[in-house]
């Protein structure tokens, strides 16, 4: 009899840690989770962030406070995020800029975006649209590369500022064309500009320009997206005319590496199962956004991916910050 009782006594106590970790990844989130945004309130990333973690919030039990550290191209949330504890409380709505960032600021970051973070669960995609003012005479892709062929260095093309995603879908643009086009660089919006005739592209998110599109005040001639945008069904992609071309704005969710895999887990059922939510679809399509669900494995494999990408884009055009 004595020796059942050990061996039941033995696998007992090899359990109680095993239940133990059972018992915290439960119980995880207890307290407030902090979700850092890159950009200021209102953008698309802190829109995106506060849609679906609200739905998140609501599944787990615990409020989930959006925190908008805007400042050095997202770098100053994504520090902050690295540094942090790595237990779950502090997350980073990650954005195409990361993936930018790696290469553009180089050796003056502190930190190794891929390696310093954990990948939580893809969010979303947001197609940029080219859009162009109306006095251009172009009303496709075709016809725009045929004016800008005919015009080289004459054409003002806006972006967002150096290493922008709209910098960046419009150098891609240009080096897939061969097109020479003049980037003006803004640091607030260029869309007065636009409207004025001052500068005559921008690769512009969605959301910022959909509504001079509907009033006639620009013309969308494509979304960059590798297929068309429910927000815009009639307007082509940049890929049926430019082979190969593909420049959505993405968001996911990333904690510090080492953070415990039970709690990694919580989380990407938790936003996975947020994605198929009819309300969560209809809020992020307010901004031309569409929920992408990946397997952990595949969004790092896509994160390393989008940063290689981005950065032989940035090496072909010599694009470098100014200091």
């Amino acid at each position: 009899m004595d020796l059942p009782r050990r061996r039941f006594l033995q696998l007992a106590a090899a359990a109680l840690p095993a239940t133990g970790r059972v018992a915290r990844a439960q119980s995880y989130p207890t307290r407030p989770v902090h979700m850092l945004v890159g950009f200021f309130a209102g953008g698309l990333t802190d829109i995106v962030a506060r849609v679906i973690c609200q739905w998140v919030s609501d599944r787990l039990g615990q409020q989930f406070v959006i925190d908008d550290k805007p400042g050095a191209g997202t770098n100053i949330a994504t520090e902050a995020v690295v540094n942090a504890a790595p237990d779950g409380y502090v997350l980073l709505m990650a954005t195409s800029s990361n993936a930018i960032n790696a290469t553009l600021y180089g050796s003056r970051l502190t930190f190794d975006f891929m390696r310093d973070t954990a990948p939580v669960a893809s969010v979303a995609r947001t197609p940029l649209m080219m859009v162009v003012n109306p006095a251009v005479p172009a009303r496709s892709v075709p016809e725009f590369i045929a004016y800008a062929k005919a015009n080289p260095g004459k054409i003002n093309m806006a972006t967002a500022g150096i290493g922008s995603s709209v910098h960046l879908a419009g150098a891609l643009f240009l080096s897939k064309t061969g097109l020479d086009l003049l980037a003006v660089h803004y640091r607030g919006s260029y869309v007065p500009d636009m409207l004025a005739g001052q500068v005559q592209v921008v690769f512009s998110p969605i959301a910022t320009t959909i509504e001079q599109v509907r009033a006639g005040k620009l013309t969308a001639l494509a979304v960059t997206s590798d297929t068309r945008s429910p927000a815009l069904p009639d307007v082509p992609t940049l890929a049926e005319f430019v082979p190969g071309y593909e420049a959505s704005v993405w968001n996911g969710v990333v904690a510090p590496k080492n953070t415990p895999a039970a709690v990694i887990d919580t989380l990407y059922n938790a936003f996975n199962a947020g994605l198929s939510d009819a309300k969560v679809i209809a809020a992020l399509a307010n901004v031309g956004s569409v929920p992408k669900a990946m397997t952990r494995a595949d969004f790092a494999k896509f994160l390393a991916e989008d940063t290689a990408k981005w950065g032989e884009v940035i090496r072909a055009a010599n694009i470098t910050l100014k200091d």
